[in-house]
Parts: structure tokens; C-alpha cells; sequence
């Protein structure tokens, strides 16, 4: 019997230690009664075509990873997150080592602009930017290259802007 207690001692300890803890996303404070979401697609207001959709479909995706909110459509949803995509930057990230003018690898800053809103009411829940930076080395195709780090720039973007809104830090 006194075994069982030296052993059962030290895992009531290590459970005790870890009471108060929850598993999953803790929202933010303001966002807490919200568990469905709409998500329309973002507005471009970059000259990159496409980019809307891509980084909406990323948005979402990691929305839905993140488990906090189901996404429905706008008639049956509590809010609406809108998007703007506001700015791309290209710049050279490395250059060839004879030739510093020719880029061998380029990095993309891609950012944008979010509003959440009440979706019966209109008023603005929650605002916020997200910012996010990809790069990639380029090879023989240059259009590929950038459409495979807009790609990665849109997955870390919409995993920064879920992070904001399922995650109440």
C-alpha cells in the first residue's frame, strides 16, 4: 500500500501542475461568441492577377486548421471577414556571385489589410494587417518561380492573419 502511494504521489503533483490549461485555440475576447464565419474573396489591389482567390483560399484554410470557426456562407454566418491585399514587394534577396545585378534568389513581402465584421449589424469586430514574406530561387522559368513563392507568401499570410483572430495573445 505504501508503494502505491509513493508512486501516485508524484502523478498527482504532475497533474495538479497542469490545471487551468486547455487544449485548442483560445480566441480573442471580443471574437469569443463568433464560431461562424463568412469569407468573401479578398480585394486585390495589387497588379498581381489571382492573387485575391489565392490568398482567400489560403485564409480559409488555415481558419479551418486552426478549428476556432466554421466558414459558411454569408447568409448563415455570425460575421464576415473582409480582406484587402494591399502591397507586394519584390526585392532582390541574393545575386549571382559574377554578376551582381542578376538576381539569383527574390523575396516577396506580401501584406493585408482585414476587417471583421457583425455580419447582421455591420460593426467592425475586429481589424487588423497581416504581413508576410516568402523567397525563392529562381531557375530557367522566371513566371514559375513567382507563382510558387506568391503561393508560399499566401499560406504564411493567411497563417498570420488565423493566428490574430484564433489565438487570443
Amino acid at each position: 500500500m505504501k508503494q502505491i502511494l509513493h508512486l501516485l504521489a508524484p502523478f498527482c503533483l504532475l497533474i495538479s501542475g497542469c490545471t487551468g490549461y486547455t487544449l485548442g485555440g483560445q480566441k480573442p475576447v471580443h471574437l469569443r461568441h463568433i464560431t461562424k464565419i463568412a469569407v468573401p474573396t479578398f480585394e486585390n489591389l495589387t497588379l498581381e492577377p489571382r492573387l485575391g482567390v489565392l490568398v482567400t483560399n489560403a485564409v480559409i484554410k488555415q481558419l479551418q486548421n486552426h478549428g476556432g470557426y466554421q466558414i459558411v456562407s454569408k447568409s448563415e454566418a455570425e460575421a464576415v471577414l473582409e480582406g484587402k491585399i494591399q502591397n507586394i514587394q519584390r526585392t532582390q534577396f541574393r545575386s549571382e556571385r559574377n554578376n551582381i545585378l542578376r538576381s539569383s534568389q527574390i523575396q516577396a513581402v506580401l501584406s493585408s489589410a482585414f476587417l471583421i465584421k457583425d455580419a447582421s449589424s455591420g460593426v467592425v469586430l475586429h481589424n487588423g494587417v497581416a504581413v508576410a514574406d516568402s523567397q525563392i530561387i529562381l531557375d530557367a522559368n522566371l513566371q514559375l518561380s513567382e507563382t510558387q513563392m506568391f503561393e508560399d507568401a499566401a499560406q504564411r499570410l493567411g497563417h498570420n492573419l488565423a493566428d490574430q483572430i484564433c489565438e487570443g495573445w
